[in-house]
């Protein structure tokens, strides 16, 4: 395993749903501590500041992984939950979760009335999460409180990194967003050791999953002059997907996002991202998501505005406890965001809005 390697499986493993990214947060620290200068906002998200001079640079990725809240426990000691992210109800039943109580962790497993039970008109419908429950083995409320469960715990999905068939795919929980973190964390060290002309944030957000709010409180912390946001993406290589709908696959490149429901990148910089990659011989794959939105909708509006691009790394089964992403991606990815980084003089970032 390289240093690469295990930073990706220590940042997915971690646990860290919106608003409770405690965990997550001290691992992302602890790697961003010996590469600048630490601030932080007022609701969990941290900033690392390299460099003294020239254009205000802002890599932002958020921290936050999709899971669940408790919300509820019955009387015979079963916990509802509600969703702290976008959850598509056919992926959850039957998975393993992490329910974070104050006695520490617990787990558990996300069940639904038995099939056999069900009329059979019903058998194949979908299952909806508020049907849903978990089940920590207990049986009733006073034994689920003793465990230590109380409205308001966080759940996490149960999940662990596996190096996959060939060696460079990774399976992991949270790759959304974990990898643009880990992104973050690699350009720092590199120009920890390396000469920039600007000064770079690399910024670690919180509760994006649940309508980028630590990006509207960290654009406030930096006051950027140009925005790279780093996302994971939707693979579009896997059955039943039409070409037109994503062309979007594992192991073919990083990718750009050219439009989403909140933002459109700057033309310029977009421009700059394409000619970058081409001359590093770096192949760049494009897509749109018109039903969705990154961190960058609300940095892209600070103030008078700031000229923001999306890059990616693509991944399958996002929003699971289970997707993939291609280790070539990566670190492609993060050869072309070292390139980029480093034309952003004040010359280039003053173009960008000429």
């Amino acid at each position: 395993m390289d240093q690469t390697q295990q930073l990706l499986q220590e940042l997915t493993e971690a646990h860290g749903v919106p608003g409770y990214e405690h965990e997550v947060r001290a691992l992302v620290r602890g790697y961003l501590e010996p590469l600048g200068q630490i601030e932080k906002d007022r609701i969990g998200s941290l900033v690392c500041r390299q460099g003294d001079a020239g254009p205000r640079v802002m890599l932002a990725a958020h921290m936050d992984e999709i899971g669940f809240m408790v919300h509820y426990i019955s009387d015979d000691g079963f916990l509802r939950f509600l969703p702290l992210g976008g959850w598509w109800d056919q992926v959850l039943l039957g998975q393993q979760v992490v329910v974070k109580t104050h006695k520490g962790d617990l787990p558990g497993v996300i069940g639904a009335k038995p099939p056999h039970l069900l009329p059979s008109d019903e058998r194949d419908k979908l299952v909806k999460k508020k049907d849903m429950y978990i089940d920590i083995g207990a049986s009733s409320r006073e034994e689920v409180e003793k465990a230590g469960v109380r409205l308001g715990d966080p759940v996490v999905p149960a999940a662990s990194f596996q190096v996959l068939a060939g060696g460079k795919a990774y399976m992991s929980k949270a790759w959304d967003d974990r990898v643009g973190v880990a992104l973050t964390i690699d350009v720092l060290r590199h120009f920890s050791e390396a000469r920039h002309p600007n000064i770079i944030f690399g910024v670690a957000t919180v509760m994006e999953e649940v309508g980028t709010r630590g990006a509207k409180t960290t654009a406030e912390l930096v006051d950027p002059d140009v925005a790279i946001i780093l996302e994971s993406d939707i693979c579009g290589d896997v059955p039943g997907i039409k070409p037109e709908e994503s062309a979007v696959k594992l192991g073919a490149g990083p990718g750009m996002i050219l439009l989403d429901a909140r933002m459109i990148p700057n033309l310029a910089l977009r421009d700059l991202v394409i000619e970058t990659a081409r001359e590093l011989e770096i192949p760049l794959q494009f897509s749109a998501m018109p039903g969705g939105a990154t961190d960058g909708s609300q940095i892209h509006l600070h103030h008078t505005g700031v000229p923001t691009v999306v890059l990616t790394v693509p991944a399958r089964h996002i929003h699971s406890h289970a997707s993939i992403i291609h280790r070539d991606d990566y670190d492609r990815a993060l050869r072309l965001l070292i390139a980029l980084v480093g034309r952003l003089d004040a010359d280039t970032v003053a173009g960008l809005t000429a």
